[in-house]
């Protein structure tokens, strides 16, 4: 057992994100109707920050040795996949809800699959490409269901969609940058994160400058004890804790596998929705089966 978990440790981490990444995503669409994407990006960043600091700290990691070019390197995937690509992730959910904004995001696998083989020179078996194909369909067969009272008002599906694939690109262009520099240096997975988060925010902050600029002033939060408990505890399972993995798979696995693992979240709200009470569809069932069938061609044919 220990042997199958170090040989598989990058594989194993990108599913325990995903699991995270689906139970905090329901807590993140909550929220989005109360707070604007780039206020939500900006908190949930300066949360995840403050618990990483805090870990190095007791973990005795504080001191390391990084070389400039590795640090913008991880600044730069930040910027492009945590501060742009989740910022738009969440403008596409308050557009056209988490169903179609979740169908949209399997495509990010293939593209960062696809990146991987241009700039990293990954080279995928057959099998494995099977297996992102066959784990994709599955995910989207699971989300793109239709169930009844799913439907949000006032959805935007054009401006959402633009958004999504925004979102799938930004995502995917931060793992490969990501990956690169995880592969040229011997940087622990908890610092690339922290890095990562800081190019993040970095960006929203700016973001959030240009806007009061152009708007005059930003729009009120009402601030509750719920609330803030509720940013607080997603941000350490959705953003603390899943980013940490994320960086722990890129660094044990390629590219594409990795992202794949990590697209499927949606598969783990299932259960989640079955222990609280929501009728499970022969139709969901089933698209389980189809990921878990493309997830372990990919553990079989990497």
């Amino acid at each position: 057992m220990q042997q199958l978990i170090t040989n598989f440790q990058g594989e194993l981490a990108a599913l325990s994100g995903a699991f995270l990444w689906a139970v905090s995503s329901a807590f993140y669409s909550l929220l989005g109707q109360k707070i604007s994407p780039l206020k939500l990006n900006l908190f949930k960043g300066l949360i995840a920050i403050a618990l990483i600091f805090l870990t190095l700290i007791i973990s005795g990691k504080l001191q390391t040795e990084v070389n400039l070019v590795t640090i913008n390197l991880f600044l730069m995937s930040g910027i492009i996949g945590i501060g742009l690509g989740d910022t738009a992730f969440f403008s596409a959910l308050k557009n056209m809800g988490a169903r179609r904004t979740l169908l949209m995001a399997t495509l990010s696998p293939p593209i960062t699959a696809l990146l991987g083989l241009i700039f990293l020179e990954e080279q995928l078996t057959f099998g494995a490409w099977c297996g992102i194909l066959i784990t994709g369909i599955g995910v989207a067969w699971v989300i793109s269901e239709r169930t009844p009272g799913a439907a949000i008002s006032n959805i935007n599906i054009k401006q959402g969609i633009v958004w999504a694939i925004l979102a799938a690109i930004a995502n995917s262009t931060g793992i490969i940058i990501s990956r690169f520099a995880l592969l040229s240096s011997d940087i622990i997975p908890l610092w690339s994160t922290l890095f990562r988060l800081i190019g993040g925010t970095i960006i929203v902050v700016l973001l959030l400058l240009v806007q009061r600029i152009r708007q005059g002033r930003l729009g009120e939060i009402n601030w509750s004890v719920k609330l803030v408990g509720g940013i607080f505890i997603t941000t350490f399972g959705g953003t603390y804790l899943a980013i940490w993995l994320q960086q722990t798979s890129l660094k044990f696995a390629p590219a594409g596998i990795a992202q794949t693992l990590l697209a499927t979240s949606p598969i783990f709200i299932i259960p989640i929705a079955a222990q609280m009470g929501e009728k499970i569809s022969i139709r969901s069932v089933f698209g389980v089966l189809v990921a878990v069938v493309g997830i372990s061609l990919l553990f079989t044919f990497q």
